[in-house]
């Protein structure tokens, strides 16, 4: 990977940050020192990735709204969104935008996307740009969140949202089989149990789904590594870690679950999309899932929000944590970066405000209540969940347990898709031969990921 030339840090006195603080709003700052504010009076034009489709008519008309607002704090700047069919979702597209130089002012990614940016040389690192007058809640903001957009103590991106896995469960078939919905299993012992309970409903109806395609199986992998304590690549990024005990442990309990105990179903190499039907039509009893599945599930497949539940991974040692930000174009002006992280604190930062205004989602018919995105600390977590809970539109008590029981996010591998695709050969392989021989199929992988993390 190509070495990102790193901006030196600009040293502020104590005294001088207070100043700044105390005078940040309403004065002419000096649009060349990035500690400041941006003027209001300075005119500007930036671009933003991401701007919601014609369809998404709520959504659409919250952006619109947004930036109404933010003109009023900064009329000079125009903001102009862009909407691009697969352009925030699909990695071909995205590769193709930053080889080309052709990413808006403000673009959209995935935290684990960070490394190939820098390595296109694609992102400004916006470390002197970030201050708590800047971001005013950037110290209520969980650090491991930001972290994932930090390189070598540099920061280049601000979180949209973030989500850790936890186990989806369909209450209607935990009830039927005789199993506490409010108490979904802790443990992956607990889990084989009650899958085979739920299994023996009969009527096509599995117990426990797992991915093996598409890199989604080797993300799942990833996570029951985590889960239990383990790794997938060890600490220096450079050696594959899951041909190990643990990994040995979660191969054999789901091949366990696959074939003796047949609580897993007959049809495999399911990926991000097939899991979500089964649930939602009462055909699975729980699966590894972010909470965000919920909301797509009611709104894009007709279920109902009150027939889901939520509790955090078994294991819970770590749980995989992921999610999205947006990224700063390398290049552009001092005032287009001050006006783009302006504009990020106020729609993307803001507890009620912006993403964060719940009684207006509720107001739109969109979905309030779901756990995550929640990467807040302190007084403004405690503001966001009271909102949350007096406007939602779902029953939040079937979380509680998720909620209540939080586990520590771990985030994914260095080259995570290259791996995972890797991984899904053996969780395919564990999931569609009952003769698979588990220690071939680690070693074979575990080759193949070293080289892929040699290969830089």
């Amino acid at each position: 990977m190509r070495a990102v030339p790193l901006r030196r840090r600009r040293r502020v006195s104590t005294a001088a940050l207070l100043v700044l603080a105390l005078t940040a709003c309403g004065e002419d700052d000096d649009s060349s020192d990035p500690t400041t504010q941006l003027d209001p009076k300075t005119e500007v034009t930036i671009t933003i990735d991401c701007m919601p489709p014609a369809e998404e008519a709520a959504e659409l008309k919250e952006w619109k709204e947004d930036v109404a607002e933010f003109n009023k704090t900064y009329p000079n700047v125009t903001i102009e969104g862009r909407s691009t069919p697969g352009q925030c979702l699909e990695p071909p597209q995205f590769t193709a935008m930053l080889k080309a130089k052709t990413q808006p002012d403000v673009f959209y990614t995935y935290f684990t996307d960070l490394p190939q940016v820098l390595a296109e040389d694609a992102a400004e690192d916006i470390s002197s740009y970030v201050h708590p007058w800047t971001v005013r809640l950037l110290r209520d903001i969980n650090p491991d969140v930001l972290d994932s957009l930090r390189h070598k103590g540099r920061l280049y991106g601000l979180p949209n949202s973030n989500y850790t896995l936890g186990l989806l469960i369909n209450r209607k078939l935990f009830k039927d089989a005789g199993l506490n919905p409010d108490a979904p299993p802790r443990t992956w012992d607990e889990v084989r149990t009650a899958a085979k309970k739920i299994a023996a409903l009969g009527n096509g109806v599995a117990g426990f789904g797992e991915y093996s395609a598409g890199n989604t199986g080797g993300w799942h992998f990833t996570a029951q590594m985590y889960s239990l304590g383990g790794d997938i690549v060890d600490a220096s990024g450079e050696k594959a870690a899951f041909n190990t005990d643990l990994g040995r442990q979660v191969a054999k309990n789901l091949h366990a679950m696959r074939w003796e105990d047949d609580s897993m179903g007959k049809t495999q190499l399911l990926k991000w999309g097939d899991l979500q039907k089964r649930i939602a039509t009462d055909k699975l009893g729980m699966f590894l899932a972010a909470p965000d599945d919920i909301a797509y599930m009611v709104q894009q497949l007709g279920a109902k929000y009150e027939n889901f539940g939520m509790g955090p991974i078994p294991g819970g040692k770590n749980t995989l944590a992921g999610g999205n930000n947006y990224m700063i174009k390398k290049g552009i002006s001092g005032d287009k970066i001050k006006a783009a992280i302006a504009w990020l604190n106020f729609k993307n930062l803001t507890v009620g405000k912006g993403q964060f205004d719940w009684a207006r989602t509720k107001a739109d018919g969109l979905p309030v209540g779901i756990p995550q995105p929640n990467f807040w600390l302190n007084e403004s977590k405690a503001k966001d969940d009271a909102a949350r809970l007096e406007h939602a539109t779902m029953p939040v008590e079937n979380f509680k347990t998720f909620m209540d029981n939080p586990v520590a996010g771990k985030n994914e591998p260095p080259k995570a898709q290259e791996v995972y695709k890797v991984l899904d050969n053996v969780m395919s392989g564990i999931l569609t031969n009952k003769d698979a021989d588990i220690d071939e199929l680690l070693s074979t992988a575990e080759t193949e990921v070293n080289r892929i993390l040699a290969d830089h």
